[in-house]
């Protein structure tokens, strides 16, 4: 109970550090799709990007959810996404990571239970325009700790 209490209270205080965001990098939102490694499942879940914190670095949380491999499985992420100019491009890569926390229900052939770990993200991505204003993304994310170990997902960010 502590340990949950200690993550809610974490999670709690990223709420002024994303509302000093600037708006250099524009705030957005929306949903996520791919599949992990270690559990084997499909994550869907989704995120904002809540502007810049400093100089081409933006604050971005998401939530996702895994189905599969006989479990089930709930991501808290608070990434941090560092923005690369790549002149003559409309690409926007970016690197990054953040702190994750997931809680795991499990049904297997002796029972069933449920976890809660907490891990480390590393990813690097790329984002491009559409034409309509929104951008499409694409991110590897590399898990360290009890956490899924390989994360492959795409997804999409409207404007706020």
């Amino acid at each position: 109970m502590i340990k949950k209490l200690f993550v809610l209270c974490a999670l709690v205080a990223l709420v002024p550090v994303s509302a000093l965001a600037a708006t250099r990098i524009a705030n957005t939102f929306g949903p996520r799709i791919g599949l992990s490694n270690n559990p084997d499942q499909v994550v869907f879940g989704g995120q904002l990007s809540l502007g810049e914190v400093a100089p081409d670095l933006s604050l971005s949380p998401n939530v996702e959810v895994g189905l599969g491999d006989h479990m089930s499985l709930i991501a808290l992420n608070a990434d941090l996404q560092y923005h690369f100019a790549v002149q003559g491009s409309s690409w926007k890569p970016y690197a990054g990571g953040g702190l994750s926390v997931n809680w795991f229900s499990f049904d297997d052939r002796i029972g069933g239970g449920s976890d809660t770990q907490a891990g480390v993200n590393f990813l690097v991505g790329a984002a491009v325009p559409t034409k309509t204003g929104s951008q499409f993304f694409s991110e590897l994310r590399l898990g360290a700790g009890d956490i899924p170990d390989l994360k492959l997902m795409f997804g999409w960010n409207f404007m706020k």
